[in-house]
């Protein structure tokens, strides 16, 4: 086989377990511990149009004070290297455009952990715990499984689950 198609096959294997991750990630998202659909009357769908939310930043999504989940974009929780307890400001405008604002970050502490995938999603073991990272800062930074990676975690939450990545190592 030639190296052009070795290469491009090589390409598309990546690709495809990127999407397959992605699905994963998206599956779990919506499924609870025992493979059920999460309630979605946790999820707002009443008109938001011009409000302004607070809420915490749970490593996935932001919880309002009315204990509703609202979608943060992977790729600006990623960017902006948010972490699990940081309070967001979300200002919802008459287009029905969601603007996303951290406005409280939480103390935060470095770590340095391995990048691993167990059920098709990612964790940084960090001195044996696992932190889940977004699939969005695996495929920005092209991390490997097995890779070194500097993680954010919060400094004063040692219960917390999730784990903002700084960079790959």
């Amino acid at each position: 086989m030639p190296d052009k198609q070795l290469r491009r096959l090589k390409t598309l294997l990546q690709e495809a377990e990127t999407n397959l991750a992605a699905a994963r990630e998206l599956l779990a998202s919506v499924l609870n511990d025992d493979g059920a659909v999460v309630a979605p009357a946790n999820i707002t769908t009443e008109p938001l149009e011009g409000k302004v939310i607070e809420g915490i930043f749970d490593g996935q999504v932001m919880v309002g004070p009315d204990d509703r989940n609202y979608p943060v974009p992977s790729n600006y929780a990623s960017k902006s290297k948010l972490v699990e307890g940081d309070v967001l400001k979300l200002t919802i405008t008459p287009e029905g455009n969601f603007l996303y604002k951290q406005i409280d970050p939480v103390a935060r502490r470095n770590a340095i952990g391995i990048l691993k995938m167990r059920d098709g999603l990612y964790y940084a073991d960090v001195d044996g715990k696992d932190y889940r990272v977004l699939l969005a800062s695996v495929t920005f930074f092209k991390l490997k499984v097995g890779e070194r990676v500097a993680v954010i975690v919060p400094a004063d939450n040692p219960d917390a689950s999730w784990a903002a990545v700084e960079m790959s190592l």
